[in-house]
């Protein structure tokens, strides 16, 4: 199936995801952005709300339902083996990249910023193909300029416009493991390095717009993936970051990750036919929460095991961004096979 293929979600199924996947992060977005452009101002406390919540609200979730999201994709009803596989990955990855960060925390660091940068650039892709039919994003090579501009909103903007909040943050997870070693990345908060980023990925960016313009038969397609991506360049810039990306990750990189799930799985997609979104998420809510409160229960675990266990909220909310990371390898390997279950990295036609 090519990715341009309008039967990736079925059109009736897409129209209500489209309602309930881009509304949300749009409307959050766009309101942010607004109130810190007009001098808002947000205790720090209160700007980790939004990460705090994101334990039960699609966040941690999400990617609860990898177990059941491959054999889906395939069209399969997932079975012991399969649901076997996936948890061995997990158990495999997961621990090794647990691992490296009690042995190299400052590496495991830069780790999660390029996992997270490939992954969230990726689940933006699969949007853009799946539910707005871009058909600008034609080639391979399109494909992967736009997981590096997609990446790169929430992993590097935060960088270049908050550089103080985005050490501060590198810092409280790297001192659980090893107060300090985050001075291995003094480097990457140079004012000219960080000058030199912003130079290479805004030429990136304005290249990928420009050659996908070009090469739009419709522009409507084109039009929303330049109005995200300039959108969310603002939203990145003027939003501190802890508060930034909790919204991103709650209601755009999950919720969109949501949509897809929701796609594969035969009954929440005859619920979104029916135009029954709310019937639809109550069955990923249930297929989400065993491993989900599977997850709260690691992290507790993890917890005991710190050299430095947390006391404070940015603290507990660092090892969890922490577990995050030590999920998301295996996640990433996950969404990747539905990748290439559903073609969304071959060249259209």
């Amino acid at each position: 199936m090519a990715v341009t293929d309008r039967s990736l979600v079925a059109r009736p199924a897409r129209e209500t995801l489209r309602r309930v996947v881009f509304v949300p992060s749009w409307v959050a977005t766009l309101l942010l952005s607004a109130l810190f452009l007009a001098g808002a101002s947000l205790s720090p406390a209160l700007q980790y709300v939004p990460l705090v919540l994101s334990v039960v609200v699609f966040g941690l979730p999400h990617g609860a339902v990898d177990h059941l999201a491959v054999a889906r994709t395939r069209g399969a009803r997932p079975d012991v083996r399969a649901v076997v596989r996936v948890v061995g990955l997990y158990v495999v990855l997961g621990g090794a990249y647990a691992g490296l960060w009690f042995l190299a925390p400052a590496t495991a660091f830069v780790l999660f910023i390029a996992l997270t940068w490939f992954h969230w650039g990726q689940g933006d892709l699969f949007s853009l193909v799946a539910l707005v039919d871009a058909d600008h994003v034609r080639s391979t090579g399109q494909r992967v300029a736009t997981v590096v501009v997609r990446g790169g909103l929430p992993m590097l903007v935060p960088l270049l416009a908050f550089p103080a909040w985005y050490r501060r943050v590198a810092t409280d997870l790297v001192d659980l493991f090893a107060p300090g070693a985050t001075a291995a990345l003094a480097v990457v908060f140079r004012p000219d390095v960080r000058a030199g980023l912003a130079v290479a990925y805004a030429t990136v960016l304005v290249a990928t717009l420009a050659v996908g313009y070009a090469r739009a038969t419709d522009r409507t397609p084109w039009l929303v993936d330049a109005g995200e991506t300039l959108g969310l360049v603002v939203y990145f810039a003027l939003v501190p970051p802890v508060l930034a990306i909790g919204v991103y990750f709650c209601l755009w990189h999950s919720l969109r990750h949501v949509a897809r799930l929701l796609a594969v799985d035969d009954r929440a997609a005859t619920a979104l036919r029916n135009r029954h979104p709310a019937r639809a998420l109550g069955r990923f809510a249930r297929d989400a929460a065993p491993l989900t409160v599977a997850s709260l229960a690691l992290l507790t675990g993890l917890a005991v095991l710190v050299p430095d266990p947390p006391q404070t909220v940015p603290e507990w909310v660092a090892l969890y961004l922490v577990f995050i990371a030590v999920v998301t390898l295996p996640h990433v390997v996950v969404v990747t096979l539905m990748d290439l279950e559903q073609d969304i990295w071959s060249a259209a036609a």
